[in-house]
């Protein structure tokens, strides 16, 4: 009970729009200009810094505090900034110069963003590719971007090798922890330019090379797919990656004002915070949102070679972690997990998550397991440089449903499916969305671009409605896309594939809900007259050319064509029940 002589502060203190007045007010950390950016007046956060090499410049600000943790490696901020400029003179010494591609495949390492920020430092246009793609996805990427450099870890190195000779834009790989010496006319090891991790702080003090990088130049390349089937790479700029620090400031100025408190004064005693890295770097999410953020606030990541939650909870006691998230399957199983009570996790302040349809029960049973922490999510897209809306604290608590309204300098609305017409508050159509974090354009698929962004904002195929406050209801996905655990997963690359195989005649890839993956896929598949073929045999022939997580987790036959509407496209909702346990 409340006490009756401190009655409860009524909430919402004020309404969204006054907090974000007062958070983007002149002199604010969060104050907003607009500016032209490709002839469209764009709200942009007016204190950013514009390029991801002065976000480098920042966090060597924090001295020795540590950075990345990664098994025993610690790694602090002033040995990330050297290990980030000498990584950036050997790459310069290679002939890389701004605008160059640079591939970088590899597991989460303290590596990666070494060699993420070491190829930006020079202008260069990072390009990660999804280490869980197979050689012949990771040559499409390599092949599509054009990069002249590859950055990756032995075992990614041994799935692309035969690939390398169809990649004849490729000049020089380096590899990182490879157990034996290869033997390769153009690769060298990370090793040899860095040494190991844990003496990165010992390495020559260079400066970062001299290289004018402006707010609007390219910066990266991240892969989408697409409804072909073949991904595409979203072109961002530098002030569409650097976004999401003025959005994760502002959210969380949000929830204190909404809350009745003021936003507290910067405080340099502060304990450091750190965050408990349960998303690839290779992922918008992982990169933009959590890298780029940690790094300005000198907080630290913490990364695990494979999730399992009892490693996760040891972690969180030991570096005192006061963020945790990814996707809810991260929150779900640490919740559920039946040695929790022996870990000390008040450390926890929020649990934040996206990427995967949530349960809104996981609001409730976080705010019990941790009292004093906060849920969260958001939403946003490859096409959005990550962080578009936000939804944390009390906001999460009333809407558990929603994503939350969106960032400051961010626009969403609703359109008809045909995009001929804005419909009105609480209706659904296909959510459309703009801002400074929007990204450039499909790299070199002019078509696909027109397609998709009309001046300044993305059509995001996502079915949606707004609330009178602006907060966004996702409804369904208009484009066919399954989301397991935070992996996108695009139906039809899976049906061309099973479509392939011989004895098949029709094929339909549909979501099997899942309690802490949001989804998995099932394939539907009716056989030509004759044939025959094993559920285990049509998986393993999706296995041999496509990522694991693709791959249907069951198939089930259906012995006649699949239904289909009057327009003659497959009826989902029908073949979803076939998955339904009676």
């Amino acid at each position: 009970m409340t006490d009756a002589a401190t009655p409860a502060k009524p909430w919402p203190a004020m309404s969204v729009a006054e907090a974000y007045r007062i958070i983007t007010g002149p002199g604010m950390p969060c104050e907003m200009e607009e500016i032209i950016i490709r002839g469209i007046p764009t709200r942009v956060w007016k204190h950013l810094p514009p390029a991801l090499r002065d976000i480098v410049t920042v966090g060597r600000a924090h001295g020795e505090k540590i950075f990345l943790v990664n098994e025993d490696e610690r790694v602090s901020f002033e040995g990330f900034h050297r290990a980030v400029a000498n990584m950036a003179a050997d790459m310069a010494a290679r002939g890389i110069v701004k605008g160059d591609r640079i591939a970088l495949v590899m597991r989460n390492l303290p590596e990666w963003p070494v060699a993420f920020y070491a190829g930006v430092s020079l202008g260069a246009i990072m390009t990660p590719l999804n280490a869980w793609w197979t050689g012949s996805e990771l040559e499409y990427g390599l092949s599509d971007s054009g990069a002249t450099m590859l950055v990756c870890d032995a075992e990614r190195f041994a799935r692309m090798a035969e690939h390398l000779p169809n990649c004849p834009a490729l000049k020089h790989v380096y590899v990182s922890r490879a157990k034996d010496e290869i033997a390769h006319p153009y690769v060298s090891t990370i090793e040899a330019v860095l040494g190991p991790a844990n003496g990165w702080k010992d390495l020559p003090d260079l400066a970062l090379p001299d290289v004018a990088i402006d707010a609007e130049d390219d910066a990266t390349i991240f892969y989408t797919s697409g409804t072909t089937g073949k991904p595409k790479g979203a072109l961002a700029t530098q002030r569409n990656v650097n976004s999401n620090i003025g959005s994760a400031m502002a959210a969380g100025q949000r929830a204190i004002l909404r809350r009745g408190e003021e936003i507290p004064a910067p405080d340099p005693d502060a304990a450091q915070r750190g965050s408990l890295l349960s998303v690839p770097f290779f992922h918008a999410t992982g990169c933009f949102a959590v890298l780029n953020p940690t790094l300005f606030a000198g907080a630290k990541i913490a990364m695990m070679r494979k999730f399992d939650a009892e490693a996760a909870m040891a972690m969180i006691e030991r570096e005192k972690l006061t963020q945790m998230g990814g996707v809810p399957t991260i929150a779900w199983q640490i919740l559920e997990h039946p040695n929790r009570a022996k870990y000390d996790l008040s450390s926890l302040e929020a649990v934040a998550y996206g990427g995967a349809p949530s349960a809104p029960e996981l609001v409730r049973k976080i705010k019990e397991a941790w009292p004093k922490s906060s849920a969260g999510n958001g939403w946003g897209m490859t096409e959005t440089s990550a962080t578009a809306t936000s939804n944390s604290a009390e906001d999460y608590e009333n809407r558990p449903d929603s994503a939350g309204p969106p960032v400051p300098v961010t626009d969403l609305k609703i359109m008809t499916l045909e995009g001929d017409r804005e419909l009105p508050i609480g209706e659904v159509g296909e959510l459309w969305c703009t801002g400074p974090q929007v990204v450039k354009e499909y790299w070199r698929k002019p078509e696909a671009t027109a397609q998709t962004f009309v001046e300044g904002w993305v059509k995001t195929g996502d079915l949606a409605r707004l609330d009178e406050e602006g907060f966004l209801y996702l409804i369904d996905r208009a484009k066919d896309m399954l989301i397991r655990g935070g992996e996108n997963i695009y139906c039809i690359e899976v049906e061309n594939v099973l479509y392939e195989h011989p004895a098949v005649m029709d094929a339909a890839l549909v979501g099997i809900p899942h309690k802490t993956l949001g989804e998995e896929p099932g394939a539907v598949v009716t056989l030509k007259p004759g044939a025959v073929a094993t559920e285990e045999e049509l998986r393993a022939f999706v296995a041999d050319r496509l990522a694991a997580f693709k791959v249907p987790v069951r198939v089930v036959f259906w012995h006649e064509t699949l239904p289909r509407n009057a327009n003659g496209k497959i009826m989902k909702n029908e073949l979803k029940k076939v998955f339904v346990e009676g």
